[in-house]
C-alpha cells in the first residue's frame, strides 16, 4: 500500500489538487440529492442514512472511495445556512474566500501557541487582533472559538483583576454561557437583573449595584440570541463608572454593525466596557470559529501568561521570539486569523457593512411581510436582523409543532424564542442572497402548513415516518 499524501510540503497542492475536484463534487451532488434547506425525515431517518453511508467507521482495510461518500452524505444530512430557508439560529453561511483560506490553514497547519510552529500566522494574528481590537475601541484582543470561549475569558480576567468574590450581574436575557461561565470559574452565584422589555433595565440594575458590597463585574449583550436586542449600552456604561464596577459586553451577534455606517451607531457606549465579545462567525460570514475578546486595558492580559520551557523559554522570549501562551488558555490552536484578513483585505469595510445593511434591510422587509399578513403576529420591528412572529391566535402547543412540522419534512429551518410569556418562531436572516421573494415563500410555507398539515400528529414524523 502506498504512502498516503500530505497536504504541505512541495507536493501538497499536487496532492490536494484532485481531491478537491472529489469533495467539491461530492458538495455538489449532497445538495442535489438533499434538495431543501435540511434533510427531510427527523433525526432517525437522518440517522440511518448516515449509518448507511458510513458503514464500518474503522474496516481493516482501508476505502479509497471514502471522502466522495462521507463528503456527499454530510452535504446530503446538511442544515445549509447558505438557502433562504435556512434561517433559525446565528449560524452564517461562510464566504468563499474565507473559506478558501480556511483550506490554506488546514493545509499549512500552523499550531499557534509558539513562534517557531507559526512565524507569520503568529504576525498574521497580532496584526488581526490589533485592527479589531481597535475598530471596537479596544486596545487589544485575542482570538477565541467563539461567544462562549470569549464570555468565559472575560469572567476569568475579570475574576484574576478584582479577586474571586466578584458576583457577576447579567441580564435576564443574557446568553447561557455567562451564568454558566460563572459557575466553571467559581465565582458566586449570578444576580439576575430583569429585562422586561427584552434589554437589561438600567432601573433594575441601579438597585442591584447600590445593594451589592464588594467587586461587581455587569455583563450587557449587544444583540441578543432570541430577539437580536441591544441593551441600553451608554446607560449602563454610566451606571457602572458611578459604581465602579466592571463592564463586559456581550456582542457576539451585535458586533458585525461595526463595519456598517448605517448601523454602526447602535452600539454607541460600546468602547466603554473592559471587555467586548465579538464574532465573526455570525454578522462576518466566516467558517466557525471565528471569535475575539476584545480588552481595554492589556495588562488585564498578564493574568493568562504561562510558562512553558519548550514553548516560551525565557532565554528565547529575550531572543526575541514571541511568547504566544498568554494568548489563549489554549495551547494547540488553528490560525483562524488568516481566513479573518483575507475577508478584512478582500471586502475592506465597505463590503462587509454592505453585507451588514443587506440582512438587516432583509429582516425590515421579512418583518413587514409579517405585519401586512392578517394571519401572523409580529412580535416587534427587527434591530439588527432577527425577526419573532407567531400565526395569530395559535397556542404556543401550535407554535412549537409547526416549526417541528417544517424541519422534519425539510422545507423550512425556524428557530424558537420565549418572549412575554409566549413562544414565537424565529427567523434569523443571515444570508446577503436572500430575495423578497425568498421571504415571502417562508411565510408562505408556515401558512400552508396551518391550513393543511397541521391535524397530523408531530410525532410520527420526528420518529422517522417518510413525509408525504
Amino acid at each position: 500500500m502506498s504512502t498516503p499524501s500530505l497536504a504541505s510540503g512541495p507536493q501538497g497542492p499536487h496532492a490536494l489538487r484532485p481531491l478537491l475536484d472529489t469533495v467539491l463534487d461530492a458538495l455538489r451532488d449532497g445538495t442535489r440529492t438533499r434538495r431543501g434547506p435540511l434533510p427531510a425525515g427527523g433525526p432517525h431517518a437522518v440517522a440511518a442514512r448516515v449509518r448507511d453511508a458510513v458503514g464500518n467507521v474503522l474496516p481493516d482495510q482501508g476505502d479509497p472511495d471514502a471522502l466522495r461518500r462521507l463528503v456527499h452524505a454530510l452535504a446530503e444530512g446538511a442544515a445549509d445556512p447558505a438557502h433562504p430557508h435556512c434561517a433559525a439560529h446565528l449560524h452564517c453561511p461562510p464566504l468563499a474566500v474565507a473559506t478558501a483560506a480556511d483550506l490554506a490553514a488546514s493545509a499549512l497547519n500552523p499550531s499557534v501557541d509558539s513562534w517557531d510552529q507559526a512565524p507569520a500566522a503568529s504576525e498574521l494574528e497580532a496584526l488581526v487582533t490589533q485592527a479589531l481590537a481597535q475598530e471596537a475601541g479596544a486596545a487589544d484582543a485575542l482570538i477565541t472559538t467563539g461567544g462562549t470561549e470569549s464570555n468565559q475569558l472575560a469572567l476569568l480576567l475579570a475574576r484574576e483583576t478584582h479577586g474571586p468574590g466578584i458576583r457577576l450581574l447579567h441580564g435576564a436575557n443574557a446568553h447561557h454561557s455567562l451564568p454558566r461561565a460563572a459557575w466553571l470559574l467559581g465565582l458566586p452565584d449570578p444576580v439576575v437583573v430583569p429585562a422586561p422589555a427584552g434589554t437589561l433595565d438600567p432601573a433594575a440594575l441601579a438597585d442591584a449595584l447600590s445593594t451589592l458590597p464588594g467587586p461587581v463585574v455587569v455583563a450587557a449583550t449587544a444583540g441578543t440570541t432570541d430577539a437580536g436586542l441591544i441593551d441600553p449600552l451608554p446607560d449602563i456604561a454610566a451606571l457602572c463608572h458611578a459604581h465602579h464596577a466592571r463592564l463586559h459586553i456581550d456582542a457576539a451577534y451585535g458586533s458585525g454593525l461595526l463595519f456598517s455606517d448605517r448601523h454602526r451607531t447602535k452600539l454607541t457606549g460600546l468602547d466603554a466596557a473592559h471587555t467586548i465579545t465579538l464574532d465573526l462567525h455570525k454578522l462576518g460570514w466566516q467558517p466557525i470559529a471565528a471569535g475575539l475578546l476584545a480588552v481595554k486595558h492589556p495588562h488585564d492580559l498578564a493574568a493568562l501568561h504561562q510558562h512553558a520551557d519548550y514553548l516560551n523559554a525565557d532565554d528565547d522570549t529575550e531572543a526575541g521570539l514571541p511568547d504566544l501562551l498568554g494568548r489563549s488558555p489554549r495551547t494547540s490552536r488553528r490560525a483562524d486569523a488568516l481566513k479573518i484578513a483575507v475577508t478584512l483585505k478582500t471586502l475592506g469595510r465597505t463590503g462587509l457593512g454592505a453585507l451588514v445593511d443587506q440582512v438587516c434591510d432583509h429582516a425590515r422587509t421579512f418583518a413587514a411581510l409579517v405585519d401586512d399578513h392578517p394571519a401572523f403576529e409580529l412580535h416587534d420591528r427587527p434591530t439588527i436582523s432577527t425577526v419573532l412572529f407567531r400565526p395569530a391566535g395559535a397556542t404556543d402547543d401550535t407554535v412549537a409543532a409547526v416549526r417541528r412540522h417544517l424541519l422534519t419534512r425539510g422545507r423550512a429551518v425556524l428557530g424558537r424564542a420565549r418572549l412575554d410569556g409566549r413562544l414565537w418562531l424565529k427567523a434569523t436572516l443571515l444570508n446577503p442572497h436572500t430575495r423578497p421573494a425568498d421571504l415571502a415563500g417562508l411565510l408562505q410555507l408556515v401558512e400552508e402548513l396551518l391550513e393543511e398539515r397541521l391535524e397530523e400528529p408531530v410525532e410520527e414524523l420526528v420518529e422517522g415516518t417518510t413525509p408525504r
